[in-house]
């Protein structure tokens, strides 16, 4: 029988899985996402979408057994959320091998970008690799030649560097994997004052990124730092400081981007919660947006016509143009940002393009 909903547009209930770090090193990050997410399904004013919520506490065992309770128990639709990489990998295709979709609203590995792709599938985010080959285009752009690059051992710290070196024309002068989670970087800064590096680019996101430019900073050693977005985003500037001011770093979105969606959205986070949303609260925040614009066309239990309706991406992001490449993962511009202070804050500005409409290499061996 049709769901009487289907009348006004709206194809039957929709259970949401949001499994996310809460609580932890890399807490400020999944409470973005949580907040973005849960603004947007808040400014919608639909009742037919109910959102579970729980904390991985970035474990991958918590994750997993979470992701099997609120499909085997919740009976969820759809499941999102996850931070970290090496989580998504654990929890991302184990939910679309039992029929669900998984929409990412932040861990992009290349795994599931290129073979691993699948029909039910969706990043909203990015794929893991695109703001470090922005940043690698920038540093070269710069004229740096020999940049020394480090990022945390896992997934996203893998894909880190191979994006950076894959658009850096330069050699790295020194490349470094760091534990996840590391808070003291003595060793790895004194390499870096032991090289012939012309510059520095990191990948150390959460509190990792904080502890490194501190120290970084306290070190004496003046060589221009570039990163991506994670290490520089509204969440850790205030912590870092001064630390952080005219580094350069990349993003495919900042409360300054010019359109009527990501105006309202930083105007409303800040009433609501007080801060300055940051890049993950405008993933969580687009996330939502995507699943309302397709629950508007069609019911999740007809997996093909929802798949057809995400796939199509109706929804105003707060980036502007969005949409998904054959992979479902975004073909979008990537910013260059500098660190300012606008009175007491520490923010980013966008100061150019670093790329256009860009894609991920891997979509090239997804077979859909």
């Amino acid at each position: 029988m049709a769901s009487p909903t289907l009348a006004d547009g709206h194809g039957g209930k929709v259970k949401v899985g949001l499994i996310t770090t809460l609580t932890g090193g890399g807490a400020g990050l999944g409470v973005d996402i949580r907040d973005g997410f849960m603004l947007a399904i808040g400014q919608s004013g639909n009742e037919n979408i109910e959102v579970v919520i729980e904390d991985d506490q970035r474990k991958p065992d918590v994750a997993v057994q979470l992701a099997d309770k609120m499909i085997q128990s919740e009976k969820v639709d759809i499941m999102t959320g996850i931070v970290w990489s090496n989580l998504a990998m654990a929890v991302a295709p184990a939910t679309t091998a039992q029929g669900k979709f998984y929409i990412s609203a932040n861990a992009g590995p290349a795994q599931l970008a290129g073979k691993g792709c699948h029909e039910n599938y969706f990043n909203v985010a990015w794929q893991n690799d695109n703001l470090h080959e922005a940043a690698g285009a920038y540093a070269t752009q710069a004229g740096y030649k020999n940049s020394f690059i480090l990022a945390p051992n896992y997934p996203a710290g893998k894909d880190a560097l191979t994006g950076y070196k894959r658009m850096f024309e330069g050699t790295p002068s020194g490349e470094l994997y760091t534990k996840l989670g590391q808070t003291d970087y003595a060793a790895e800064i004194a390499q870096i004052r032991a090289s012939d590096a012309d510059s520095v680019y990191f990948f150390l996101p959460g509190g990792m990124g904080i502890s490194f430019l501190k120290q970084y900073a306290d070190s004496g050693i003046d060589l221009p730092v570039v990163g991506p977005a994670f290490s520089f985003d509204q969440g850790i500037l205030q912590a870092v400081g001064e630390a952080a001011l005219g580094v350069k770093n990349t993003s495919q979105w900042n409360k300054d981007l010019d359109n009527a969606a990501n105006k309202a959205f930083v105007e409303t986070f800040q009433a609501e919660f007080g801060r300055l949303p940051s890049l993950y609260a405008s993933q969580g925040f687009d996330t939502a947006n995507l699943i309302l614009s397709a629950m508007a066309k069609a019911d999740v239990k007809d997996a093909d016509a929802f798949r057809a309706a995400l796939k199509e991406a109706d929804f105003e992001s707060v980036r502007g143009d969005f949409k998904f490449g054959n992979n479902h993962h975004p073909i979008q511009n990537i910013y260059v940002r500098e660190v300012i202070k606008e009175g007491d804050v520490y923010t980013n500005k966008i100061i150019s393009t670093g790329l256009t409409a860009h894609q991920d290499v891997y979509a090239a061996e997804c077979k859909m």
